[in-house]
C-alpha cells in the first residue's frame, strides 16, 4: 500500500503512551537503564530488562533506547558539544535527516523527549524511503532562520543516497538557499556517519552514536524547537532527569 502521509505526526497510539500519568515512569525505566549501562550492562540486555519490568510497550523501548545512556556518555557528551557562539564564521556540517526528521515532527505535534544528554529526540525514522510532508519546508525555513542567527561561513547538509528521493529533496533544500542566497550545499553520500565522524569541521546531529565519534559538535535541533517553544504548542517530554 502506497505512503500517503502528509504530515510527520504521532502515531495513533501515542497520545496514550506518552503523558503526563506514564511520565514518572518513563523517567524511572530511563534511570534505571541508565545506571546498569553506566556498570558495563550492553544496550540490548538493557533495553530488555527494563522493558520488562516496566511492562512498556515498543514504541516506550524506543524512546527508552533512544533517551538513556552512561554517565560516562553524557560527561563525554557534553565535553564535545559546542557552543553556538563557536559556529559563527565557521563551517557547519548537518546531519540532514537526522536534523530535517525532528523539526518536521517538532511542528507536526509529534512527540519529543529531552533525552539524558540534553538533545531532543522523536520516534520517527527514513526505511529507505524519504517522503516529503506538509512540514518539510517549514522545517527547512526554520532550519535556516535559526542558521542565520548563529552565522556559518557555509553549511553543508550530507544526505543518504541510498534513500529513495533524496535527490528530490536535495532539489528542494538547494531551490530555497538559492532563492534567498544562503551558503548551502547538498551532498548525497553512501555513508553520512562516517563522514560526520570523521569531519574535522562542527557537526549538527542528535545521533548518539554520531555524537560519540565526531570531534565537536552541535546540539542545533534543540536550539531550533526552543525557538519555536513560543510560538508553536510543542509536545515536548522531559525525561532527563
Amino acid at each position: 500500500m502506497p505512503d500517503k502521509r502528509t504530515h510527520r505526526g504521532p502515531h495513533p497510539e501515542d497520545a496514550a503512551l506518552f503523558t503526563t500519568g506514564t511520565l514518572p515512569v518513563l523517567r524511572q525505566a530511563v534511570g534505571d537503564m541508565s545506571w546498569l549501562l553506566s556498570r558495563g550492562y550492553a544496550d540490548k540486555s538493557t533495553l530488555k530488562i527494563v522493558g520488562d519490568r516496566y511492562r512498556l510497550t515498543q514504541r516506550q523501548r524506543m524512546v527508552l533506547m533512544r533517551t538513556a545512556c552512561s554517565d560516562d556518555q553524557r560527561r563525554q557528551r557534553k565535553a564535545k558539544c559546542a557552543s553556538p557562539a563557536n559556529v559563527t564564521s565557521q563551517p557547519l556540517m548537518l546531519d540532514g535527516y537526522n536534523l530535517l526528521i525532528t523539526i518536521e515532527a517538532a511542528l507536526s505535534h509529534a512527540p519529543l523527549f529531552i533525552s539524558r544528554d540534553r538533545c531532543i529526540r522523536d520516534l520517527a525514522s527514513v526505511h529507505g524511503t524519504y517522503r516529503k510532508v506538509n512540514e518539510t519546508l517549514p522545517a527547512i525555513k526554520s532550519i535556516a532562520h535559526t542558521l542565520a542567527r548563529l552565522g556559518p561561513s557555509e553549511v553543508i547538509w550530507l544526505l543518504d543516497k541510498p534513500v529513495s528521493n533524496s535527490g528530490r529533496l536535495k532539489k528542494i533544500i538547494i531551490d530555497h538557499a538559492a532563492q534567498n542566497a544562503l551558503p548551502w550545499q547538498v551532498e548525497l553520500v553512501l555513508s553520512p556517519d562516517s563522514m560526520l565522524i570523521e569531519s574535522d569541521h562542527i557537526i549538527a546531529t542528535s545521533d548518539s552514536a554520531v555524537i560519540d565519534g565526531c570531534g565537536r559538535w552541535l546540539n542545533l535541533a534543540r536550539i531550533i524547537i526552543e525557538r519555536l517553544m513560543p510560538e508553536y504548542d510543542l509536545n515536548l517530554l522531559d525525561l532527563s532527569e
